[in-house]
């Protein structure tokens, strides 16, 4: 996707495009956004603009058909990098993390000359999941990165790496994307309704999409914890324009006279650990399914 084709970040967008704009493109960026927002996706799109071979004169934008745009957007381009945690070399099912060895190799191909492009991109996808010392040894290609590269972390919040990581970037906010989030909140209620109507086999059918997409998993599992922080407002009797999942006061109000308090507060304890379960590297499929059961089936 071109980078000004991206919907629903006019800010982050704007930045980025004065950059390419100008020439001043710097040399590490921090992508802070919540999953779902478009950090991905933009970075892909800003990365296809430096490596385009002709990009626009007027606004530095790339021209979309030049073979660097091709190989770029197809991530072919060999100066394009794109690092994701992945598990142990030991333990396939492991816990899936950016380790050091990943940085070493990023810190040795950086030494290098581009390809073919006037600067080699680096993608740190997910980069909150750096272990021990490695954001110790991304801070130092940061102190002194090459004249041809340019570095983008992509981060839920700042405080996920250290403040040393973050000062040597240029900030990027990605704000939450309404029209995603209220898609997501009508997936999990609609997953918790399936679940309960249809039984253990719906839950395992839908819960497939989740295998290798943890963004999903964790949006749908913020969603179920909202849906569970609605269900306490509603049984609680509080006002109803409250409500987070304003789309759903039926539904909501209807489920929360099928709950005690306590089986309401217990289901919130549950999102919370899940939570924090996928975010170091717990399986995101099993997480989603032991949620939705529990919410699905916990007030039966």
């Amino acid at each position: 996707m071109a980078l000004e084709a991206i919907e629903g970040q006019p800010r982050a967008v704007a930045l980025l495009m004065s950059a390419l704009r100008t020439g001043r493109v710097a040399h590490a960026y921090a992508f802070v956004g919540p999953p779902g927002s478009g950090r991905t996706t933009t970075a892909l799109a800003f990365a296809q603009a430096l490596l385009c071979e002709t990009p626009l004169r007027e606004t530095g934008v790339a021209c979309g058909k030049c073979r660097g745009c091709r190989l770029g957007a197809e991530r072919k381009h060999p100066d394009l990098h794109v690092i994701v945690p992945t598990p142990p070399e030991s333990n396939p099912k492991g816990a899936r993390a950016i380790r050091i060895g990943a940085i070493r190799e990023l810190e040795h191909e950086a030494a290098l000359r581009p390809v073919m492009a006037r600067q080699k991109i680096f993608v740190l996808d997910d980069a909150d999941r750096m272990t021990g010392e490695t954001p110790q040894a991304i801070l130092k290609t940061l102190e002194e990165p090459p004249a041809h590269t340019v570095l983008i972390l992509i981060l839920a919040r700042t405080r996920a790496v250290p403040a040393t990581v973050i000062s040597r970037c240029q900030l990027v906010r990605f704000a939450p994307r309404e029209d995603g989030q209220a898609s997501v909140r009508d997936e999990a209620v609609a997953l918790l309704t399936e679940v309960r109507d249809k039984g253990v086999e719906a839950l395992f059918r839908r819960s497939q999409a989740f295998d290798r997409d943890r963004e999903r998993a964790e949006r749908v599992v913020d969603a179920l914890w909202l849906f569970a922080r609605d269900l306490l407002v509603a049984r609680a009797g509080g006002p109803l324009g409250l409500l987070i999942h304003g789309s759903q006061v039926d539904v909501i109000t209807r489920e929360a006279e099928r709950w005690t308090l306590d089986g309401i507060l217990a289901a919130i304890d549950l999102c919370r650990e899940a939570r924090e379960a996928l975010a170091v590297n717990v399986t995101p499929r099993l997480t989603v399914e032991i949620v939705a059961s529990r919410l699905a089936l916990g007030a039966a």
